[in-house]
């Protein structure tokens, strides 16, 4: 059972597991061992809890999305997913890739809140596929790509004219003209581009001239 990490803090996600983790074991599944993984713990006991989980001693694991990667148990066959509406698409692709990794049956349990529109599109494009490059892409179009040079890692990009999903071409055509430029030894070409960028973009992004 995964917890989502909410507003950028462990903390929230870590209180739904451990009260998750003491209902499952005290009211659910008192006979069987249920274990507890989240980032808090120390790493000598997120090993044990995941040794413990992969022998199958441990049954049923509860954990925060610190199982995300790397993290590979032949037996284990079904997740269920809190709150899956705070996961973006890629994550929940990566962490569904946790179980189905023997012979046997598995399964992804998606549990959600009230949906909005978009919302309900994320979840129908995790349900409809397994192709990661298209799931990817969704969660652009849905989501934003965010800001080339600030931190947003979301919402629409402040470019007024390109669009990066279909101007794909293009952007790539820029990218190896910058890149040409960069290696040209056209001296005053690449002065004239460093100081039209600074003179367009410094102001927004804080650009400064290295060297």
């Amino acid at each position: 059972m995964v917890y989502p990490v909410v507003e950028e803090t462990e903390l929230s996600a870590v209180k739904a597991a451990e009260k998750m983790h003491k209902h499952l074991s005290t009211k659910v599944f008192p006979g069987v061992r249920v274990g507890l993984l989240h980032g808090k713990l120390s790493a000598e006991d997120r090993g044990a809890a995941m040794r413990s989980f992969i022998t199958g001693e441990t049954k049923i694991l509860v954990a925060t999305t610190v199982i995300e990667v790397g993290v590979d148990v032949a037996n284990a066959s079904v997740m269920v997913i809190e709150q899956a509406e705070r996961f973006g698409l890629a994550q929940i692709h990566q962490l569904r890739g946790r179980v189905g990794r023997s012979s046997q049956q598995s399964y992804c349990i998606l549990v959600t809140g009230k949906l909005n529109e978009i919302a309900q599109e994320r979840i129908r494009t995790l349900v409809s596929s397994n192709d990661g490059f298209y799931i990817a892409e969704m969660d652009m179009r849905l989501r934003g790509p965010g800001e080339f040079f600030g931190t947003r890692q979301s919402g629409i990009p402040g470019l007024r004219l390109a669009d990066l999903l279909r101007d794909a071409d293009v952007l790539e055509l820029a990218r190896a003209e910058a890149k040409r430029l960069l290696e040209s030894r056209d001296q005053v070409e690449l002065r004239d581009v460093v100081r039209y960028i600074q003179e367009h973009w410094q102001r927004k992004y804080g650009l400064v001239q290295v060297g």
